[in-house]
């Protein structure tokens, strides 16, 4: 809903009169009006035609007569008008506004019991408003706690996972370390077995190769002892053919 708009202090007046006297006629008005100068008809009119441009009243047909009634409650208008009144004079003051608004006039009894109703129930929507805002409060600290606890909470169990993470990491890195240690034995003992075999069959080739050297000997020995042998007996032959034929 949008807030109506400013009304000026004649205007104020000729509200304060539908208010109080109810649906009203522009002459009913101009006699009412609580400052009670003397106007004239027009300068009523022309205030009733302003309020109703800014939609403060309604006018409505009674026969040939053109009635006007407030178009907003009593209670919206009056709340701005009475704040600015407030703020303007008394520098926003409320308890200098009541005690001059008091020592303005007199009050009848029936006043007098309407200002004290609406004191006490000032008094308790006051108290009432300091226990609620006392109660929330308590609620806004119970939740600053718990929000604390919770992000406490978190943290530690942040800090848990970190740590978990930190752990499995050092065991990872010590598996890994351990594979690669293992593995680089593994290798050392594999290059150390073909080392043992190449001389291992460095030694056998060796071997083999004076085994050969040896034979070769051995042959070449047979062979030249066959050869003295065959030498001898051609000797022997020859000797004796030549024996033979001397004797011839």
């Amino acid at each position: 809903m949008a807030t109506p708009s400013h009304p000026s202090n004649l205007e104020l007046q000729a509200l304060s009169v539908l208010w109080h006297e109810g649906p009203s006629t522009v002459g009913d008005v101009l006699e009412a009006l609580p400052d009670g100068k003397d106007r004239a008809y027009t300068t009523v009119l022309s205030v009733m035609q302003s309020l109703e441009r800014k939609k403060l009243v309604k006018r409505v047909r009674s026969g040939r007569a053109h009635v006007y009634e407030p178009a907003h409650p009593k209670e919206i208008i009056l709340r701005e008008a009475t704040s600015d009144f407030l703020t303007n004079a008394f520098g926003g003051r409320l308890g200098e506004a009541i005690l001059a608004l008091l020592s303005a006039g007199n009050l009848t009894p029936e006043e007098k019991t309407n200002i004290e109703r609406e004191l006490k129930r000032h008094k308790a929507m006051a108290a009432k408003k300091t226990t609620k805002r006392a109660a929330k409060k308590k609620v806004a600290k119970k939740a600053t706690k718990k929000k604390v606890a919770k992000k406490v909470t978190k943290k530690a169990a942040k800090k848990k996972v970190a740590k978990k993470a930190a752990k499995k990491k050092v065991a990872k890195k010590a598996t890994k370390k351990k594979a690669a240690k293992k593995k680089a034995a593994k290798k050392k003992v594999a290059k150390k077995k073909a080392a043992k075999k190449k001389v291992a069959k460095k030694k056998v080739a060796k071997k083999k190769a004076a085994k050969k050297k040896v034979a070769k000997k051995k042959a070449a020995k047979k062979k030249a002892a066959k050869k003295k042998v065959a030498k001898k007996a051609t000797k022997k032959k020859a000797a004796k053919k030549k024996t033979a034929r001397k004797k011839k």
